[in-house]
């Protein structure tokens, strides 16, 4: 009667607990699936992009310090934006290589050349748009801000980012990126900033499914007429 007792508030105990946490293992296995099928490069969008980017080569450029002797050089960065050489000082100031001049912020037809110099040659621009800010369940989350975001002609849905500030290309997002972000969020159940593992709600549920898979052990342990039998004749 003891052990019958014991077995059904197993079972019971069991029973819930799959339930509960069920739809929580079935995203982790489908998630997982995916994970293992997909290419993670195309996933990045590498197909989107050209495989080789040209480097540009400039002559006749200044020494950012005669350019600009009153501020102090502690980083230094030859960067080419749309055609023209600047001095990217201290990660903060973008420096024409060649007059000295400051420049604030990149242009939207600089942002559209820099795009393309990236980008897969055929793809056409649908529109450009400026960001400010950003949540932190947005593709552009973590990255550089103010941004152009320009939007390709595509099923694909694609997006390419470049920083207003800097002209720096960040990165492109697709289709198949915010499918992979959305199960990755699932997976790691960081539902804020995806990449956290240390997160409550996944501790929770992990002890959680390790008590399930247990308690299934020790139902079947305590069920199995096998295992009766073995301990009814050790008795003996």
């Amino acid at each position: 009667m003891v052990r019958r007792k014991l077995a059904l508030n197993i079972r019971k105990t069991h029973r819930y607990l799959g339930l509960f946490i069920g739809v929580q293992f079935l995203l982790w296995t489908i998630s997982g699936l995916y994970f293992s099928w997909t290419d993670i490069d195309e996933i990045h969008g590498d197909q989107f992009k050209k495989e080789a980017v040209l480097l540009s080569s400039f002559a006749n450029l200044e020494s950012p310090s005669k350019l600009q002797p009153t501020v102090p050089l502690k980083s230094l960065e030859l960067k080419d934006i749309a055609g023209e050489p600047f001095y990217w000082v201290n990660e903060e100031i973008l420096l024409h290589a060649r007059t000295g001049a400051f420049k604030k912020e990149i242009t939207e037809n600089e942002a559209t050349k820099i795009a393309e110099k990236n980008m897969r040659d055929g793809l056409l621009v649908e529109n450009i748009r400026r960001i400010e800010n950003v949540d932190e369940h947005h593709e552009y989350r973590g990255r550089p801000l103010p941004a152009f975001v320009i939007s390709y002609k595509s099923t694909n849905d694609i997006k390419a980012y470049v920083s207003i500030t800097d002209g720096k290309f960040q990165t492109l997002r697709h289709r198949d990126w915010r499918f992979f972000d959305f199960l990755w969020m699932t997976h790691t159940m960081d539902y804020e900033g995806r990449d956290n593992f240390n997160t409550v709600i996944l501790r929770a549920f992990s002890l959680l499914g390790l008590l399930t898979v247990l308690s299934g052990f020790l139902l079947w342990y305590i069920s199995s007429p096998t295992v009766r039998r073995l301990v009814k004749s050790k008795r003996n």
